[in-house]
């Protein structure tokens, strides 16, 4: 069998490349019927999702630890899976005050591919491999391959690489657990969405169901890690004016205090919600706040009731 007939028939085999029952007439019905069938298959993605709560679990679990000791969560993907991995890293240094890098996106043909597909990037293992090579991946990280449909070449690559140099490997797919055949991963999530509602267009469901994946990860592991206190981000950075009002209202509703009061705290404590919060709610100065944070390895309740 020639490469090109066995490329096509593992492609035609996927889950995420089936058609799908309920849309088989989409291209006739109204505008509304087209949305309502959108609708009621998006409707399916958190219960697959759901299904797969304990492998998510022990994949933040592998991501705490590493944060812990001197590792970084790393994503590679391509395309739209690529992306939403890129998207996810960029948004956690100004929500949980992350510093850059320590949680990074790498997408098959590079920064280019952010906006414009750059095709046959992901077709290559060498690729990811080169790539996990230049991020000077190492045994503390963890890498977390990205791939609708589990076969990308790109992300392959990167997790067989990232698996040489002793790193732990994470893999979010949307095909089925009993199809997954990836060596040499240490925990796969498999959120097994379906047929797409348009054959094989898997920024739709597969993508919704990776953008919810990402978002445990990161913020579970956050909450983990003390960036959270009560439902509420107490390490965002103060980088634009709608994060400094935040920034106020978070100190105002945890402790009260008036939006005067909010600012002069947050103002001694060089921005840092934090301190100000522990400045405030455990009546200590400023040195004390922060001796207090650094014994409780950041956590604000631990810090509030250690004298």
């Amino acid at each position: 069998m020639s490469d090109t007939k066995k490329l096509f028939e593992e492609i035609a085999a996927l889950s995420t490349e089936q058609r799908n029952k309920n849309s088989v007439n989409i291209d006739n019905e109204s505008i509304g019927e087209i949305l309502r069938i959108i609708n009621n298959e998006d409707k399916t993605v958190p219960y697959a999702v759901e299904e797969e709560l304990p492998y998510i679990e022990k994949a933040v679990e592998i991501i705490v630890n590493a944060l812990k000791n001197g590792g970084r969560l790393l994503y590679f993907g391509a395309g739209t899976s690529g992306r939403l991995g890129v998207v996810d890293a960029s948004e956690c240094p100004p929500t949980y005050g992350t510093p850059y890098g320590l949680i990074d996106g790498y997408i098959a043909g590079g920064k280019e591919a952010m906006f414009r597909a750059q095709e046959g990037a992901e077709d290559k293992e060498e690729n990811g491999a080169h790539d996990v090579l230049s991020a000077k991946v190492n045994y503390k990280d963890v890498v977390c391959g990205i791939a609708a449909s589990r076969r990308t070449p790109y992300v392959i690559g990167a997790i067989k690489k990232a698996r040489e140099l002793g790193a732990k490997t994470l893999y979010i797919t949307c095909t089925p657990r009993s199809a997954f055949n990836i060596e040499n991963v240490d925990v796969p999530i498999c959120v097994n969405v379906g047929p797409e509602v348009i054959m094989g267009s898997t920024r739709m469901k597969s993508g919704t169901a990776q953008k919810l994946v990402l978002n445990m990860l990161t913020t579970a592991s956050m909450v983990r890690l003390g960036k959270v206190y009560e439902n509420m981000m107490i390490d965002l950075q103060m980088t634009n004016k709608k994060l400094v009002e935040r920034s106020k209202r978070v100190v105002m509703t945890i402790t009260g205090v008036s939006y005067e009061d909010a600012q002069k705290y947050l103002n001694e404590a060089g921005g840092h919600v934090k301190t100000a919060l522990v400045m405030i709610l455990a009546n200590v100065d400023l040195a004390e706040a922060k001796a207090r944070l650094e014994k409780a390895d950041g956590f604000v309740r631990k810090a509030i009731s250690n004298a």
